[in-house]
């Protein structure tokens, strides 16, 4: 060890920052700011071995001051050096200067003088930058007279505190002191031994004991394990000897202590390894043979991996026994027998389920969630108003079983988003399970595991994906599901959509229950004849019918144009869409029920004008937002005279940005002209029911699609023959008997309705009927064309054209009398986008009307019938003149 030294009064201060270098002990430390390598360059590299420097603690302003006394300003100064309050960084090695910043700190007003046992010198590339690595062995203790700057570094006022040699031999003979020695060497000692045994290593330590002084062999001790700032400071201004040698004695004990107590834990332990411990053990000692023979792997590494993330998945005890098992069956199998790989993609399944991890709801403000309906959907009163109940229902109660709803509507009304939205407003996650030509059971079941190939049910996966056990899950087109010979996929939803069911609901590909109870589940349809009885019962059905006119103009002005402009980077300074075009093209080219083909017309549009605008021959400025490309491949371009052909734009420009670069004289407004050179000639027009009904035996119908409500024209034609009938237009066997009803009635009444004339001939009888319906490729069934139908057949027979501004829709018995429908306010909306003005509905029809909206009924003439009578008084122009004669 160093022997004592002559300090110089003045030395050169390197901060350390919550760290304290004890006389003895030696330290490594990589010095890099511009203070710190001064001071070494200065006082250590230039003067080789004389180099002494100041190690000074320094602690944060924030933290509490609690142990000896702080420095924080100078009293004096010396030629050329500066005293004021000093604002500093830390050394390099601790971390003090690292971000540039100058903070106010408190510096400890002891030290320890220390000496460089080895420096290095290194030059950063590609800064260029000097740095030192610098060895420091600690020397003695000092105190800080006063603090200043010597250019970018400290320098500090120092006074020795150590010991002469003659105050050392009076210390030396204290009885005191001799005990507090005997007792340190004594439990440094046991420390020695302890170590020695523990690292089985020789006893070089030991030396220690007697060759160096008690009072540098208490530092050294200390200085060798672990302790906190505080006590290292306490170790620091510990200047009397025996103050000293006491509080070493204590750490070293305490150290000792914690060692033995260690071991006795760790020996406890052994001595009670399980089984399973011990297996543990004998896999270690396999993986480290394997490692030794190159037959290693990462199999194991993996399943402790696995076993780590199945406990932390939150599995019931049940289910958590069962994965045991199939996990303690797949650590014995090797990774290259056959069900390997299958059973740890099981395990690996059920690890990845979200056995209790829940999204956690938002308080439900109703307010809200009507606003973001309304912003997101135009109408639908009656169905917001149900959603609204139904989170009203859910903020009352949040673990309510509310019903499963079930929107039915055509094609692009919004029942997609509307489940959307609620999981919006519920502030949950939405996951979608597509249903649509889904024929195989396992498809909701999902696969046995003794199929190869096999996987979970689509709704198992789903929850995978969402990663929460309580989603919004979307069951969509919920009535394109089939059944053939791999099962009936309808059937088992059942059991997934009744609440007293799902709770447990049992995956064939996990075989464990799976709660089910926390998904809020809604479905979606076209309609609802194809839902099986069973799982209809199930859901609250809530009917979407088809926008009006007005409602369509609407949606397109607050969301379609906006939309499409935005995907085909144009605004309104490019293409301007008036509303008067936009009624003509719902008038003229859509009269579906959604508006998806209203927002294809209007993209064919956006499309045309971002030809236009592209094409145009004015130059294309560069956005302020973009940055000209800097290289030296450009600049040799440019110094050779070569033009740039082109600018690069950031990806962080968004398309309005984009679009911005483009200047125009002035937007391109749709009109009439257009609309016909982009959508083509007009696909209807209100002439078509005059034109068709123009001559006797046409008759017009309401019927019900998917796509909503349509007008349906019925032609009949006769000739001379033996009475049959004959129907074309690919319709089904409920229409097709409507047909042959309707021709029966009018066989019967052929004398009440004077189709027999003066010499007795019956028109009816020696005739063939033929009957069509237009749009062949358009499958056709149902029992609402029975009316119309009697309606042709007598317009045929009596050579009376119908009204051409009368649609009707009921179904006919065979006594005559007319039953109710469905599909009313579909119907109605179709007549009134086909510019029909009257419709014959039956009687008992009458309270559907409400469901119609108000504006649509002011614009036509509502008719009621309870007979079929009643539907031809009202069916020909001028009533029906036949009908005083009849006798019913």
């Amino acid at each position: 060890m160093a022997e004592s030294v002559e300090l110089p009064s003045r030395l050169g201060i390197l901060p350390f920052r919550n760290k304290v270098l004890l006389p003895g002990a030696i330290i490594r430390i990589r010095c890099t700011s511009p203070s710190s390598v001064k001071l070494v360059e200065q006082e250590l590299w230039q003067r080789e071995e004389k180099g002494l420097i100041g190690i000074l603690p320094v602690r944060d302003a924030a933290e509490p001051i609690s142990v000896g006394p702080t420095l924080s300003q100078g009293n004096g100064s010396d030629s050329g050096e500066r005293v004021s309050k000093i604002q500093v960084g830390a050394s390099d090695g601790h971390k003090a200067d690292g971000k540039g910043q100058q903070e106010v700190i408190h510096w400890h007003t002891r030290g320890v003088a220390a000496r460089a046992l080895h420096l290095s010198r290194g030059v950063e590339k590609p800064s260029g930058r000097v740095t030192y690595i610098v060895v420091l062995e600690g020397l003695c203790r000092f105190s800080v007279q006063e603090l200043s700057t010597r250019g970018t570094y400290y320098t500090a006022r120092i006074s020795s505190l150590e010991m002469t040699k003659i105050e050392m031999e009076q210390v030396e003979h204290d009885p005191d002191f001799i005990i507090l020695s005997r007792q340190f060497k004594a439990t440094a000692m046991e420390l020695i031994s302890v170590l020695e045994q523990k690292q089985k290593t020789g006893g070089r330590t030991k030396v220690l004991l007697e060759t160096v002084p008690i009072h540098k062999l208490a530092d050294i001790f200390v200085a060798s394990f672990e302790i906190s700032f505080e006590e290292q400071l306490v170790m620091l201004d510990s200047v009397d000897l025996k103050v000293r040698l006491s509080k070493a004695t204590e750490l070293v004990d305490r150290h000792l202590q914690s060692i033995r107590v260690a071991e006795k834990i760790t020996q406890k332990v052994e001595g009670q390894l399980s089984k399973s411990q011990k297996e543990f053990l004998l896999r270690q000692q396999m993986r480290a043979i394997k490692e030794e023979l190159g037959d290693n792997d990462d199999d194991e590494d993996d399943l402790v991996a696995l076993e780590r993330k199945m406990q932390s998945a939150g599995m019931p005890s049940n289910i958590w026994k069962h994965v045991q098992r199939e996990l303690r069956r797949l650590k014995k199998m090797q990774p290259q027998q056959p069900g390997y790989n299958s059973s740890r993609a099981y395990l690996e399944i059920l690890a990845d389920l979200p056995w209790q991890k829940a999204s956690e709801e938002l308080e439900l403000d109703l307010k809200a969630a009507k606003e973001r309906l309304d912003s997101d959907h135009y109408g639908l009163v009656r169905v917001k108003q149900r959603i609204i109940e139904y989170l009203a229902v859910r903020k009352l109660k949040p673990d309510a079983r509310g019903p499963v709803l079930c929107f039915v509507g055509p094609p692009g009304v919004g029942k997609t988003s509307l489940a959307s939205s609620i999981a919006a407003a519920l502030g949950r996650k939405f996951v979608r399970i597509s249903l649509g030509g889904v024929k195989d059971e396992a498809d909701i079941r999902g696969h046995r595991r003794t199929y190869i190939g096999s996987m979970p049910g689509r709704l198992i996966d789903g929850l995978k994906k969402v990663g929460v056990c309580n989603p919004v899950m979307l069951l969509d087109e919920i009535d394109k599901t089939g059944s053939d010979v791999r099962g009936d996929p309808a059937s088992a939803l059942l059991e997934v959509l009744d609440p007293e069911q799902n709770k447990a609901f049992n995956d064939h590909y996990l075989n464990v229950p799976f709660d089910l109870s926390n998904v809020i589940f809604v479905a979606t349809a076209n309609r609802v004849q194809p839902i099986p009885p069973p799982l209809l019962d199930r859901m609250e059905v809530i009917e979407l019918p088809g926008y009006t006119p007005e409602e369509k103009l609407r949606i397109a002005m607050r969301h379609l144009i906006p939309r499409v402009l935005d995907q085909h980077g144009l605004s309104s300074e490019f293409l301007q869409i008036p509303e008067a075009m936009v009624k003509l093209v719902i008038q003229r080219y859509t009269r579906e029920a959604g508006v998806r083909n209203l927002e294809r017309k209007l993209a064919a549009l956006a499309r045309a004008a971002a030809v236009n605008v592209a094409e145009q021959e004015e130059a294309v400025p560069l956005n302020k937002d973009v940055h000209r490309l800097s290289s030296p491949l450009l600049d040799n371009r440019l110094a050779d005279g070569a033009e740039v052909e082109m600018e690069v734009i950031p990806m962080g420009v968004n398309n309005h940005e984009i679009s911005n670069t483009f200047r125009i004289a002035s937007p391109l407004v749709v009109d009439e002209a257009m609309l016909e050179k982009v959508l083509g000639p007009p696909r209807f027009d209100d002439k078509e029911a005059a034109e068709r009904v123009a001559t006797p035996g046409v008759s017009v119908g309401l019927v019900w699609t998917t796509f909503g409500g349509e007008v349906q024209f019925v032609e009949a034609s006769r000739m001379v023959g033996k009475g049959e009938l004959h129907l074309t237009g690919q319709l089904g066997d409920v229409i097709k008997e409507s047909a042959q009803i309707a021709l029966t009635w009018v066989r019967a009444r052929a004398t009440d309705l004077l189709l027999v004339t003066a010499d007795d001939i019956n028109l009816v009888e020696g005739q063939d009927i033929h009957i069509h319906f237009p749009a062949g490729a358009v499958p056709k069934d149902g029992p609402s064309a029975g009316v119309t139908l009697v309606t042709a057949l007598v317009s045929l027979f009596s050579q009376k054209r119908v009204r051409a501004d009368t649609a009707m829709t009921g179904e006919m018995t065979l006594r005559g009398l007319v039953l109710p429908v469905g599909g009313i306010k579909d119907k109605i909306l179709a007549a009134h986008r086909s510019g029909i003005k009257r419709v014959i509905l039956p009687e008992r029809n009458l309270k559907d009307l409400a469901e119609v909206p108000a504006a649509v009924l002011a614009n036509m003439e509502i008719l009621l019938a309870k007979r079929m009578e009643d539907v031809l008084e009202q069916a020909f122009e001028g009533g029906c003149p036949w009908r005083q004669h009849s006798k019913l």
